[in-house]
């Protein structure tokens, strides 16, 4: 009797287990079958590659970013809209409305999600699969196809940008290095992919830079390497002649160009109608350093000398003077501004430097100078660093003839060169080439002209990939010695993209024939063209450049803030 009961209570145990086993998988196969479901949901289908789940590589992490997604999570950057998203998770902790779309927050999956028009346009994560990344490893894995840089009160950072396919972007953000030898960790990644109201890319917008390089012609092309100066305080029919017909890449305005702030807008305004039926958005620049040479209308306080500003050596005091500039820049219309002299004022009777410079010391020149190409850079206006290869040690005015500097390359590298090299791999923009002979570099042509000087020693040597331009050439250093079109050639062929006619724009003509006609002969190909175009137009759309209108600035708010670093310098 006993074995029977014991038989029994054994089966009947069994049959419980087995029931209670049977339940438990029921619902873990409906929990994973809902799973599944919701992550099939978040991947809108795209499910061409298995989501690494820990550490993992730069290899699988550049992988995923070409599908428009990060590891770990299922989302896809471009075709996952925000109600997927707030399905899956919930509602965000926070959401932010900023300059580049609506941002929810969730810290529980370690991620930002940018919205645009209801769709995931950006993803920024902190997680420590990508933190563990520091600045060298990235750097030496793939090299950036671009360096940008950011700064606030509360941030000082570099950014390193990978234009991907399909049009995702990929950025490394990380403190910026404190020094050469400072090897920061990354802060956070960002993946996005610009949207618009007509579909993803922008494919249909033309608010910013190029327009469509890829379709100039000839003449459009070489209409973008000049930089064209104007007469007058208004439009006139030669400046219109000047935009349309030799479809030029910048005007510059000089002091006699500027008389109050209500016309200096809307001089600008007039230009940039003009230029409306042009393949690409203008330029629009201006000497302003501050101190002797400055162009701000009565309207507008003029920030004070470099010099002053070298002798108090205080970096944040030089950051802030180049928002300062950024501002004045963006309050009137312009969008490039022709400073910081990184010049080292070496030479105490320089008849065209002096105060100009931010002093004699070189690291100093470097500090100060390159602060304040970042604080005009902030403001999302063109930086355009001068004189390369350094004008502090002339005895002559190139306004008037073309100084010799007796230096050889080694000489310069210990003094003149030091700021623009620490500039350039600072994220430089924009080089102005001087008018000065170095005989020991190159003893036929000055710097502006010079192949070895711009191509061996900025491009290879240094590493510049940004814009060249070419000082003045309508000065006389160039006039007493060339014809300015015979110097545009030469120029070109030297590697430089952006031809300076400040002056006389009658000869804008000059420039323009003679350089189509250097095409045309075979004496410059259209590749080198094309070379010079493309870093024109990408630089055009890194600042989003537009020929939108500018409003008439209320610009009370910048006067008190020169009147505060007046007040620090005096």
């Amino acid at each position: 009797m006993i074995k029977r009961i014991t038989i029994v209570l054994i089966i009947a145990i069994i049959a419980v287990g087995g029931a209670v086993f049977f339940i438990s998988s029921s619902d873990d196969d409906t929990h994973d079958k809902h799973a599944d479901q919701q992550s099939r949901k978040l991947s809108s289908g795209n499910e061409k590659k298995e989501v690494p789940e820990a550490d993992p590589s730069l290899d699988s992490i550049f992988d995923l970013a070409k599908q428009g997604k990060v590891p770990g999570v299922h989302i896809v950057v471009g075709e996952t809209t925000a109600d997927d998203v707030q399905e899956a998770w919930g509602n965000p902790d926070e959401t932010a409305d900023t300059n580049v779309g609506r941002f929810l927050n969730y810290p529980s999956h370690g991620i930002d999600v940018g919205i645009t028009d209801n769709m995931v346009s950006d993803m920024r994560s902190s997680q420590n699969q990508f933190t563990a990344f520091d600045l060298d490893t990235i750097k030496s894995y793939e090299k950036p196809d671009d360096t940008r840089y950011y700064q606030d009160d509360k941030n000082d950072q570099i950014i390193l940008v990978y234009e991907l396919s399909d049009g995702y972007v990929l950025k490394w953000v990380l403190p910026n290095p404190a020094g050469d030898s400072d090897n920061p960790g990354v802060d956070h990644i960002s993946l996005s992919k610009e949207i618009n109201g007509d579909g993803v890319n922008g494919e249909n917008s033309d608010a910013s830079g190029d327009r469509g390089n890829e379709s100039m012609n000839l003449d459009e092309k070489i209409g973008q390497m000049i930089f064209s100066g104007v007469d007058g305080t208004g439009m006139t029919a030669e400046t219109k002649e000047t935009i349309k017909n030799y479809h030029v890449g910048g005007i510059i305005l000089f002091g006699n160009n500027i008389v109050s702030k209500t016309q200096t807008v809307n001089f600008l305004n007039g230009i940039k109608t003009a230029n409306a039926g042009n393949p690409s958005p203008l330029f629009l620049g201006v000497d302003e350093e501050g101190g002797s040479v400055t162009r701000m209308p009565d309207e507008i306080k003029s920030l004070p000398t470099s010099r002053s500003i070298g002798e108090l050596n205080d970096p944040d005091l030089s950051f802030n003077v180049g928002t300062v500039l950024g501002k004045q820049m963006q309050a009137l219309g312009f969008n490039l501004d022709f400073a910081p002299v990184l010049d080292v004022n070496s030479n105490p009777n320089n008849p065209v430097i002096g105060d100009r410079s931010f002093g004699d010391n070189p690291n100093i020149v470097t500090r100060m100078g390159i602060q304040t190409m970042k604080g005009i850079q902030n403001e999302g206006v063109i930086s355009v660093m001068k004189h390369f290869p350094g004008h502090g040690d002339t005895g002559v005015d190139s306004h008037l003839e073309l100084p010799k500097v007796n230096k050889n390359y080694e000489e310069l590298s210990k003094l003149e060169l030091v700021p623009f090299k620490k500039a350039i791999s600072e994220g430089a923009d924009v080089s102005m080439v001087a008018h000065i002979l170095l005989p020991s570099i190159d003893e036929d042509y000055p710097a502006s002209m010079s192949k070895e000087v711009i191509t061996g020693i900025l491009r290879d040597d240094y590493d510049f990939d940004g814009v060249v331009i070419t000082d003045d050439l309508t000065m006389e250093a160039i006039t007493n010695h060339y014809s300015v079109a015979d110097a545009a050639v030469q120029s070109v062929k030297a590697g430089a993209d952006l031809l300076l006619v400040g002056h006389n724009p009658n000869l804008i003509a000059n420039v323009f024939d003679k350089l189509k006609a250097a095409v045309e002969n075979g004496e410059i190909s259209e590749d080198r063209i094309d070379e010079s175009v493309e870093r024109i137009t990408d630089l055009k759309a890194k600042y989003q450049l537009s020929d939108e209108k500018s409003p008439i600035p209320d610009v009370q708010p910048i006067n008190e803030q020169v009147e505060a670093i007046l007040q620090k310098v005096s």
